[in-house]
């Protein structure tokens, strides 16, 4: 499993309008804070924690310090690698 570092491009996951007008959706992301990610046990590739992101939008930035990871769901308000294409 892959660790973020500081710098790294990865994917932001919105939220979506409440009413449904937009959906949730993959913006970019880059890595600015990974003081609070660690792995669950020292032979785990499970992580708990979260990094902090600057979350790039067509129309501006936004910072969160605390972002969780979700691989799986990829559930608004969380981060992902990107995929490969």
């Amino acid at each position: 499993m892959q660790k973020p570092s500081v710098g790294r491009i990865v994917h932001y996951v919105s939220y979506g309008t409440p009413g449904g007008e937009y959906g949730s959706c993959c913006r970019a992301a880059i890595v600015t804070d990974v003081d609070n990610y660690q792995p669950a046990s020292p032979d785990d590739d499970i992580h708990i924690g979260h990094v902090g992101l600057a979350v790039l939008n067509p129309t501006g930035m936004f910072f969160n310090p605390t972002v969780l990871q979700d691989e799986d769901r990829k559930s608004g308000g969380t981060w992902h690698w990107p995929e490969r294409v």
